[in-house]
């Protein structure tokens, strides 16, 4: 039953593409775009991010840049995905950024973590790349009771909370996920990954999201919702406030550069 929902809700023009091809990358950003519910989203998302942009002197730098447009908000965004895309500033592998040290104030990115296959190794390298007292910013899928049900049978990326690993299984750039390890790495595994990232400081994790990305229908679903109702629905969606622990699907998490002792 489920597969012939997801089948009767695909977006006409990602049915059957590959997530792979930079092509679709392409199409993805066009169909942004054109949804007006998401374009809204995405508009939000940006801003959060930001918001918790760090000051200083360094650049920013957008990890999988390829289907959006926050270079539209942000002056002077060194944009990057791990293909060539129109529009970008670098084609990038997150685990070895062509950085100078302490040559960024910030890393940024948009459902890009959970993608990355060995998420320990970019995180190290971006310590060495992020100046003291820089952020890392990401919006990221979350695991909660309700996005267990959203992105298990719903969604087309893999999404597993019991991993013991923190690596991806060898496969496509984009084909390649856990849409848990965000969640498996900050919240389930914290200790360790505090022990084993001392340079960086989980500053904030905020959940939200337990509605409006799921009617938005994503990059690959068709829209259940026009855009003209998205003010209404994160209305709605604030006053669920208090048991966002439960429902969220998203979190916009925060990283901080400490300071070297």
């Amino acid at each position: 039953m489920l597969s012939v929902l997801k089948s009767a809700l695909a977006h006409p023009l990602t049915r059957g593409l590959d997530l792979d091809d930079p092509r679709t990358t392409e199409l993805r950003r066009s169909i942004i775009q054109q949804k007006p519910f998401l374009k809204k989203l995405y508009q939000e998302w940006y801003g959060a991010i930001v918001a918790m942009i760090s000051d200083g002197e360094g650049a920013v730098l957008e990890l999988g840049s390829g289907a959006g447009f926050l270079n539209e908000t942000v002056p002077d965004l060194i944009t990057s995905d791990v293909f060539r895309v129109p529009g970008l500033s670098l084609v990038l592998d997150g685990r070895a950024l062509p950085f100078k040290e302490a040559s960024l104030r910030a890393i940024v990115m948009t459902e890009v973590l959970h993608h990355i296959p060995d998420p320990e190794r970019f995180l190290r390298d971006a310590a060495r790349c992020v100046e003291p007292g820089g952020t890392i910013v990401m919006v990221e899928p979350w695991v909660t009771p309700w996005s267990r049900f959203v992105w298990g049978p719903l969604h087309h990326e893999p999404f597993v909370p019991d991993s013991s690993e923190w690596t991806i299984p060898p496969s496509g750039p984009l084909t390649g996920a856990n849409g848990a390890l965000p969640w498996i790495l900050f919240e389930r595994d914290r200790e360790r990954f505090e022990e084993r990232l001392p340079e960086w400081e989980i500053a904030s994790v905020v959940l939200d999201m337990p509605v409006a990305y799921l009617v938005s229908g994503g990059v690959s679903m068709r829209s259940l919702m026009p855009g003209w109702a998205y003010q209404a629905c994160r209305w709605f969606e604030r006053g669920l406030g208090p048991c966002m622990g439960l429902i969220g699907t998203f979190a916009t998490i925060v990283l901080k550069r400490r300071e070297p002792v």
